[in-house]
């Protein structure tokens, strides 16, 4: 197989490896501040519930959960394996990223000086107000590092989808490796990841500096 052949192949998958990268960030970073704010509850059941919950995603691989996700329900409960693989592979990846995701918003929030929101109050803001158009945009701008880290962690992180045989890039350059019994594949799918990467950071980069008048 020429290596021309073999780039055509690979970027069949690209779309499904972008599909997994886009709903996992659509998905998770709304998700992640939810649970942000359930984590910071001043209810402690909800608090300590949340927090459990956080270490276990975060304490588990992805490859497990990926697993868990995509065939669980067939154990369980008997349920059919779902044919669009996408679906669990989407809700797994959504799930672990809002459980970082939160604790880097958590972080982000709680680096705020109080003062900040006991002025807002002399001014007449509502919480809800005070957060959204306070707290929020410095949080967004604090956090950014810490999240274009993690969304660059995605990028090589959706290669896992092999884990349940779901036809991204990565499963259909290993899946060439092995018939043709060749390396070459691998090169060519972290040449794609590389160049993804470079995107990703560039965007991130620019939003990044578009907040600089938050300094």
């Amino acid at each position: 197989m020429s290596l021309l052949t073999m780039i055509v192949k690979m970027s069949e998958g690209l779309g499904k490896t972008c599909a997994i990268f886009f709903l996992t960030l659509i998905f998770s970073l709304p998700l992640g501040m939810i649970v942000a704010l359930l984590r910071m509850s001043k209810i402690k059941p909800v608090a300590f519930v949340t927090r459990f919950i956080i270490t276990v995603l975060r304490g588990t691989p992805l490859m497990l959960q990926l697993l868990a996700v995509t065939y669980g329900p067939y154990y369980l409960f008997g349920a059919t394996v779902a044919r669009n693989k996408l679906i669990p592979v989407v809700i797994a990846f959504a799930i672990n990223y809002a459980a970082y995701f939160a604790e880097i918003y958590r972080g982000g929030i709680e680096s705020i000086p109080v003062g900040q929101y006991e002025a807002a109050e002399v001014l007449g803001y509502t919480r809800v107000q005070t957060f959204m158009r306070i707290i929020l945009p410095q949080v967004i701008k604090r956090i950014m590092p810490s999240v274009t880290n993690e969304v660059v962690t995605l990028v090589k992180d959706t290669s896992m989808a092999f884990t349940v045989s779901y036809q991204e890039m990565f499963t259909i350059g290993k899946q060439i490796a092995n018939s043709q019994t060749s390396f070459t594949p691998f090169l060519v799918a972290g040449v794609f990841y590389y160049i993804f990467n470079v995107i990703v950071d560039y965007v991130m980069g620019r939003v990044e500096k578009r907040l600089d008048y938050y300094k």
